[in-house]
């Protein structure tokens, strides 16, 4: 199978897709209404797509192309209506989060479709250890090769992505001491990690052309990276974030990624390099460890700095290129998040520190998604 042409794509534009659990309001485990929520979701007139995920107590949701994280947000909330107005009907309740935090995995079910049946039959229990729910955002690019310097020097900044967007701590009704656990169920496939440092399209291609002629590979799908490139939408793919509890942070990482791709785009002001990933796997565990607390090796230095610190500087650097875009306020946010310490995974153990009950911590987390964050 050939790779295809790289699309166009206007550069800068972002679509957000939200991976989102539906739970039971009796005892707030995992509900297998997703083809439910999928039947009275397609009788509402919404941007994007809703569609099936691997197991069928999960959805995932997407934005159209969108210009800004302000429209995001404004899509974002029109899907979040229709999931809470859909899930009233259902007894369900519709949360986000990395992980549910005592769903347990065996009693999970395939959803009823061919590719998922497929991995099902390839994966084996891991398919259903798959349960999982992240966040993808996309960005749009100038050309093929642009998008590959973006993918690589987005890289650098994947640690920083994973710390934001925490919000898996639990995972099997215990506290796994992970901020984002659940990577390391992601880290379980092959082809999982970083894609290959290759600068050009063409290299790109001839890599694919060789990938699939092992027979391990049939399409992009099969490729678990942590940046992707999507060439039928122009796009390069984040893929590291877990599912934010609210639809606000969610628009506010997209407006981090969005700011980083226009600084990129305007100073190109590093030349990515094989060396870059030396200390990739490294930086990327002390993120989902530690959350805002790790450890960041600079990958052009050996520097060993707070993650805060340098995301901090991230946010100076950036800012400059997130006004033009209206990002500023959402950058401002998440930059008071950081100063204080917070992410999702904080919050999520706060309230099982006060609750001392997981059923609980999902319930105030499906009020969470369901309420505007100044009612949360």
């Amino acid at each position: 199978m050939s790779l295809g042409a790289f699309q166009h794509s206007e550069a800068l534009s972002l679509g957000v897709e939200l991976e989102l659990q539906l739970v039971n309001t009796h005892d707030y485990d995992l509900a297998p209404y997703a083809a439910d929520m999928l039947r009275l979701m397609q009788k509402i007139d919404l941007p994007g797509t809703v569609v099936p995920e691997m197991t069928n107590s999960m959805i995932e949701v997407s934005t159209g192309v969108c210009q800004s994280a302000s429209q995001v947000l404004t899509e974002l909330a029109r899907i979040r209506d229709a999931l809470v107005q859909c899930g009233d009907k259902l007894n369900i309740a519709v949360a986000g989060g990395g992980t549910h935090p005592f769903q347990q995995w065996h009693e999970r079910r395939i959803y009823d479709k061919p590719r998922f049946q497929e991995l099902s039959t390839l994966y084996g229990y891991l398919s259903k250890q798959f349960t999982i729910f992240g966040q993808h955002v996309h960005i749009g690019c100038p050309s093929a090769d642009a998008a590959l310097l973006m993918l690589h020097r987005m890289s650098r900044f994947i640690p920083h992505c994973i710390a934001l967007s925490a919000s898996s701590p639990f995972v099997q009704a215990h506290d796994t001491q992970f901020d984002s656990a659940r990577l390391n169920s992601v880290f379980a496939f092959p082809l999982s990690g970083r894609a290959p440092c290759v600068l050009t399209w063409d290299e790109f291609r001839q890599y694919f052309e060789k990938m699939t002629r092992t027979g391990v590979v049939k399409s992009m799908k099969d490729f678990y990276w942590d940046i992707r490139p999507k060439p039928e939408f122009g796009t390069i793919e984040i893929r590291v974030f877990d599912t934010p509890l609210s639809i606000e942070r969610a628009a506010q990482l997209a407006a981090f990624v969005q700011s980083l791709a226009a600084w990129f785009l305007a100073e190109q002001p590093f030349a990515p390099q094989e060396d870059d990933y030396l200390v990739y796997t490294y930086n990327r565990f002390q993120a989902c460890r530690f959350g805002l607390d790790a450890v960041y090796v600079d990958p052009a230095s050996g520097e060993h700095l707070p993650l805060r610190d340098h995301l901090l500087q991230t946010f100076e650097r950036i800012a400059p290129h997130a006004e033009p875009l209206g990002a500023l306020p959402m950058l401002q946010q998440l930059k008071g998040d950081v100063q204080a310490g917070r992410n999702d995974a904080r919050w999520l153990r706060d309230v099982m520190g006060r609750e001392q009950l997981l059923a609980e911590v999902t319930r105030q987390a499906a009020q969470r998604f369901r309420a505007p964050q100044a009612q949360a």
